[in-house]
């Protein structure tokens, strides 16, 4: 499976390569990429390599010094003054950026701290026990997985990342489908995150000039899925991507990662990276806010997640989302928000065609949302 060298890409693919059966040999090992650096390898196989337009050290770099935003949540339920600051705040990060950090949110730092271990002590247990979890089936509540696209033609490379799939709400599996890993401060995280991203949704609705309790109502915390990522050590990060350029499906995304770094936001068309912070958490706007929701008043950025020779990265990203419920609510730009000037610039869907086809599409690099475009 490894590639003999670079310049069999850049010239080439050779004859004898076939995609589809080294995907499939890949994946039915059942030990993702973890699999392959305990295997000592020391080149990334084929399977991985970017075509080199879409490699890292060929995109525009960050020259100019951005600040990225963050928002501290303290006093927000006792002040009105800090508590109109940071709406204002939230809503000038959701427009410009697309992202922002929130700081003294609530959650306890011992809390984070121990998701980020469970999720670790998961991927770096043995095999044995986690192959157990290792599926294609999108319709279990826990999955491991590398690569939800894996075998989607439209995507040039696979990323280097293994992935934990838990759906925590509104209806998780029993406690003890959960790995015993990280199966407690899953749950305990979960209920943190869910209460944190309803305070989020609030000042969301304030900052479009909505009641506060408007996107809650509508559904849009009402399904949380967590995501524990593993980017294992890399030994030619040149050539590949731990995920590659794209923005989220879900309503928003809030993010735990580790000190590692390799997070990137795309920003002013430039690569921007988001600082690991002790006890923040990043809040970015998803694809269904931008469109179905604010009809692009507020931005679902891209960003992407480099890979390092150093260490292994981990992160935990929680996406809040009606998927996958089997509902049939239909959601558009908001009525409230339309004018004569400001049209909807998407048609009305539901979040299960949504998600349905931001899957089949996979991370090809394109947003889902010009397929929604009218």
């Amino acid at each position: 499976m490894a590639i003999s060298s670079t310049d069999d890409f850049q010239t080439t693919i050779h004859k004898s390569y076939d995609k589809m059966s080294e995907l499939k040999a890949f994946d039915d090992t059942k030990a993702g990429v973890k699999g392959l650096v305990d295997a000592g390898i020391t080149e990334v196989p084929q399977i991985f390599v970017l075509p080199p337009k879409d490699r890292p050290e060929s995109s525009d770099t960050c020259e100019t010094q951005f600040i990225f935003p963050v928002i501290d949540l303290e006093g927000i339920a006792k002040d009105p003054i800090k508590h109109k600051e940071i709406v204002d705040k939230v809503r000038d990060a959701s427009e410009t950026w697309g992202f922002f950090q929130v700081v003294n949110h609530g959650i306890p730092v011992s809390v984070l701290e121990e998701m980020l271990q469970g999720t670790r002590k998961f991927f770096e247990q043995d095999i044995e026990v986690k192959n157990q979890y290792y599926t294609r089936d999108i319709t279990k509540k826990v999955v491991h997985s590398c690569n939800f696209d894996l075998y989607s033609p439209s995507v040039p490379a696979a990323n280097w990342r293994d992935t934990l799939f838990c759906i925590m709400a509104p209806n998780p599996p029993s406690p003890e489908e959960f790995p015993t890993a990280c199966r407690e401060i899953l749950m305990e995280f979960s209920d943190h995150i869910m209460k944190l991203g309803k305070s989020v949704f609030e000042l969301l609705s304030e900052g479009l000039g909505l009641n506060p309790s408007h996107l809650n109502d509508i559904g849009c915390a009402e399904g949380l899925v967590v995501l524990g990522h593993y980017y294992p050590a890399c030994p030619q990060p040149e050539l590949t991507m731990g995920t590659s350029k794209h923005s989220d499906s879900s309503f928003i995304t809030m993010l735990l990662q580790d000190h590692i770094g390799g997070l990137q936001v795309l920003h002013q068309n430039q690569w921007i990276d988001v600082p690991p912070m002790p006890g923040a958490i990043v809040v970015n706007i998803g694809d269904l806010l931008q469109a179905l929701i604010s009809n692009d008043k507020y931005i679902s950025v891209e960003h992407r997640v480099l890979t390092n020779k150093l260490s292994s990265r981990i992160s935990v990203a929680c996406f809040f989302g009606t998927y996958p419920l089997a509902s049939s609510n239909l959601y558009g730009p908001i009525t409230e928000l339309l004018s004569e000037d400001n049209p909807p610039k998407y048609r009305v869907t539901t979040v299960n065609d949504y998600a349905s086809y931001y899957r089949k599409k996979g991370l090809d690099g394109t947003s889902a949302l010009l397929h929604y475009k009218i």
